[in-house]
């Protein structure tokens, strides 16, 4: 099976929507937003995609976005791809397809995670979320001190404030607790939440379920596919998105990948 650049959006679009739990991260990627950030490998069969990989450069290191259920054909796909890929980059890769690359690429794993969406919206309709604020860029200073105090090393895009999606809690004037989204599409109708987090001198008081909350209703008016990432053993952040309606789709490996 041929290997290709892929540029036909609707051809990634109907290929992704097959499974949108697992690929709300690629789907959201073809706005306009993040598309020149992003190519896109396909192992093809009669021109029919069978499986695709997706490159995204706009953060400081490049991410690998390998993603299959069943994993046969993107293990072909990665196989392929191996001399073309950066030298250094991090990746997801659904169960198993990390031993691909381990021959040729040094891999740091950082444990497995899995992919959650919020299925039932009832919850978070009827949660008081009145003490909850809208963050824009005046609030990207404090954001970025919270960041360092209770989040550190995370992946904040600063340009996902143009979304409108950020909310937070302050206690006197302090910006305490925040959920925003690392995806957002309008056109495409699905949303990736990420960096929520809350400070540690203000944990145990329920913010986190409260941001995530307010993201989750304001999200829900143009958006029908709401989903994230959460490392498997963070046990308490699984508990308080199952609690809001999210439920386990699928798991994944993140990995520092690094050509020998």
């Amino acid at each position: 099976m041929p290997v290709i650049c892929l540029h036909d959006k609707r051809t990634i679009e109907l290929f992704l929507r097959k499974n949108i739990d697992l690929h709300i991260y690629e789907l959201g990627d073809l706005d306009d937003f993040f598309w020149p950030y992003t190519t896109r490998y396909a192992l093809t069969d009669n021109e029919i995609p069978q499986a695709i990989a997706l490159l995204y450069t706009g953060l400081t290191l490049p991410t690998l976005l390998a993603l299959a259920e069943p994993p046969t054909y993107m293990a072909n796909l990665l196989k392929s791809i191996l001399p073309i890929l950066p030298a250094k980059f991090y990746a997801h890769f659904s169960p198993g397809l990390e031993k691909v690359v381990q021959d040729s690429f040094e891999l740091e794993s950082f444990g497995v995670h899995y992919k959650m969406t919020l299925k039932d919206r009832s919850v978070i309709k009827k949660l008081d979320c009145s003490q909850v604020i809208r963050l824009s860029k005046l609030d990207q200073n404090d954001m970025i001190q919270l960041y360092e105090e209770s989040y550190p090393g995370n992946w904040f895009d600063s340009r996902m404030l143009e979304t409108n999606q950020y909310f937070g809690i302050r206690e006197d004037g302090k910006l305490v607790s925040i959920a925003g989204v690392h995806v957002f599409s309008e056109e495409y109708r699905v949303a990736a939440l990420g960096n929520i987090t809350t400070h540690p001198s203000s944990r145990g008081k329920g913010y986190g379920k409260l941001v995530t909350a307010k993201l989750c209703q304001s999200l829900s008016k143009n958006i029908d596919c709401i989903g994230l990432n959460v490392k498997a053993d963070n046990h308490s952040a699984i508990s308080c998105y199952e609690k809001l309606g999210f439920e386990i789709c699928a798991s994944f490996g993140e990995f520092m990948v690094r050509r020998k």
